[in-house]
């Protein structure tokens, strides 16, 4: 039982790293870029939460739409102010640069506005959970929300890509923004509307993730930033399922190192496993290979 106990927990995890993953995903896809500020938008999610619910005393369903919709705006702000303007530069590199800056800019700004002490996080999920095999398996109420969250998640951004008019004007950018642009699509306005909901997903993530590992810092969202880029690429960035396979499979592979190998060497795993996937199979594992026209 525990292992079914550990690949439970790992299911879990990685389902909070697919969800985060996806924000990578749809904007790599659509834009062309990295948004590594996309973790600290978690950390801004998660503060969001608390402070309504904690401070405020807030109903913490109302906390976390409203933290959906403070990050949804945030995510808009950011690429409005710190990537339009540099959507024609002539190297990527700029681009990199400037989203690692917003990442130092959002996480020095929670650390003057709620310093740098640890926050006890509250989960906003009061359901216990089930308890099966006479006790012997003990699922908690929030690995079953986390992992239902992920499933309609999925299923939602899948369905409104595929049947949607926004879904549609998103795949035609991805695929040439000049001629999308040309068809009277507005890519300005699609590339803002898929930071939105990347950054609208990021504040579900950050409440999933500071309710299963109830603290928080400046920093919480920094390295499940990072785990969850990680898990992009190694589902194959671009591809939405691919994200999702690829945030679950970095969770298991994450809890199953900690309890069978060694705790402190587990994110050195993850990170080993991905380089052999990424030698094995540089696209990822549903990615494709895309040729350039000369």
């Amino acid at each position: 039982m525990s292992f079914i106990n550990y690949l439970i927990s790992g299911i879990s995890l990685g389902s909070v790293y697919a969800i985060i993953a996806l924000g990578y995903t749809m904007v790599y896809g659509i834009a062309k870029m990295l948004n590594f500020a996309h973790g600290d938008v978690i950390m801004i999610g998660a503060y969001t939460v608390f402070t309504v619910a904690s401070s405020i005393g807030m109903n913490p369903a109302v906390a976390v739409i409203l933290s959906i919709v403070v990050c949804t705006v945030l995510g808009m702000l950011i690429e409005r102010v710190a990537y339009k303007p540099l959507r024609q530069a002539a190297s990527p590199l700029a681009v990199l640069i400037t989203a690692i800056g917003v990442s130092y800019l959002l996480q020095n700004v929670a650390l003057l506005v709620f310093g740098p002490n640890t926050k006890s996080f509250t989960s906003v999920i009061s359901w216990k959970g089930v308890s099966l095999a006479d006790g012997k398996l003990n699922i908690s109420g929030v690995t079953i929300v986390t992992i239902a969250a992920c499933i309609v998640i999925m299923v939602a951004l899948t369905s409104f890509i595929n049947h949607s008019r926004a879904g549609q004007a998103m795949l035609a950018v991805s695929e040439d923004k000049g001629a999308a642009q040309l068809m009277g699509i507005n890519v300005n306005g699609t590339i803002a509307l898929t930071f939105a909901i990347g950054s609208g997903l990021a504040a579900v993530a950050g409440v999933l993730l500071c309710s299963a590992y109830p603290t928080l810092t400046p920093y919480t969202g920094a390295m499940p930033g990072i785990k969850a880029f990680v898990a992009a690429v190694f589902g194959g960035i671009g591809s939405i399922p691919g994200a999702m396979i690829g945030g679950i499979l970095l969770g298991i592979i994450e809890i199953l190192s900690k309890a069978y190998i060694n705790q402190q060497l587990s994110d050195a795993i993850v990170f080993s496993v991905l380089i052999i996937v990424l030698l094995i199979k540089p696209t990822g594992i549903l990615g494709r290979n895309i040729q350039e026209k000369v």
